[in-house]
């Protein structure tokens, strides 16, 4: 069996496999296909100039297809970036707030969107700010939110 692959299995055959799944890989869009097409064109490249036998073609493309694809998720894969557990707020973040605070004691906010998790939160002031005022953080201490009125 290996006889008859190694007689007629040719160079271009390499090269035509390559072109044909870098056509795939323009359909899929992965960029992983494209590891394997360059591997195929220079197996097929490299048979051509020094007539390899085809388990040593066969291989030459798992080896050109591994590096290729390590390289892939070396250098180029795009790395997921999560934010879970990070402080996400910005001191620019809108609230309402929802229980009157008087000055230097608690009261209660509710922000448009969420910050470090959650929207609903106990905040303090320097000043006297009633019910469904608008507001923007100040600063944050521990479980505590300063804000002050956006007149």
């Amino acid at each position: 069996m290996l006889e008859m692959l190694d007689q007629n299995i040719l160079w271009w055959h390499w090269v035509i496999l390559g072109f044909i799944l870098l056509v795939i890989e323009l359909n899929t869009g992965t960029f992983f296909i494209l590891g394997l097409a360059i591997a195929s064109v220079l197996v097929g490249l490299l048979d051509y100039w020094l007539q390899f036998s085809f388990t040593t073609e066969i291989l030459l493309w798992l080896a050109f297809s591994v590096v290729f694809i390590a390289i892939w998720y070396k250098k180029f894969r795009i790395k997921q970036i999560s934010d879970s557990g990070q402080s996400n707020y910005r001191l620019d973040t809108l609230g309402t707030i929802t229980k009157d605070i008087t000055a230097n004691s608690r009261g209660e906010v509710v922000f448009d969107i969420p910050v470090l998790g959650n929207t609903k939160w106990p905040a303090t002031a320097k000043e006297d700010i009633a019910k469904d005022t608008r507001v923007v953080i100040v600063q944050i201490n521990g479980q505590l939110i300063e804000v002050k009125s956006i007149n």
